[in-house]
């Protein structure tokens, strides 16, 4: 009987754990459905921002309206990437390559790779909220701390190519 009654328990135990398994499964492949719609190339066609303030966005002492016509190429299955600013007048051309990963479905995080250094030695990055996303476009919201609160800055995609 006490056999029986262990088996009974295993088993009971084993099908909890292999149904908590399955649901962790497809919460996690749902949150890879959402985060492989972010592959390809992409142009930021507007930075929404309260205009009075000097926004110098991810530390590349330019302004945030030097990012509108900038060049994204988003990679998630190996998570790189890169941005390219476009230059003129007073923004700089340049192009800087990324590691990025999405977190919890609507946390886009990403951090600049210096040329000959590796992701994991660089520990600055940056956290914005992916939100409007559909297949063609979707929007990043960075929160930037200002005089004591907090200043939304939304940089507004759209889907130029490689899906």
């Amino acid at each position: 009987m006490k056999k029986l009654l262990l088996a009974g328990m295993i088993g009971t135990s084993l099908f909890a754990v292999s149904c908590s398994s399955v649901k962790k499964a497809e919460t996690s492949q749902n949150q890879r459905v959402e985060y492989l719609k972010l592959k390809g190339d992409w142009q930021i066609v507007s930075v929404d921002y309260e205009k009075g303030l000097k926004i110098k966005p991810f530390d590349e002492g330019a302004d945030a309206q030097c990012f509108v016509g900038s060049h994204w190429r988003l990679i998630p299955n190996n998570y790189t990437g890169a941005y390219t600013l476009n230059g003129g007048g007073a923004c700089p051309s340049l192009t800087q390559p990324i590691k990025f990963e999405v977190k919890d479905g609507n946390t886009f995080l990403f951090k600049k790779i210096a040329a000959g250094t590796k992701a994991k030695q660089n520990t600055v990055g940056y956290s914005l909220t992916i939100t409007n996303q559909s297949t063609d476009q979707f929007s990043l919201v960075q929160s930037v701390p200002f005089d004591g609160s907090t200043v939304q800055v939304v940089y507004n995609f759209q889907r130029t190519g490689m899906k």
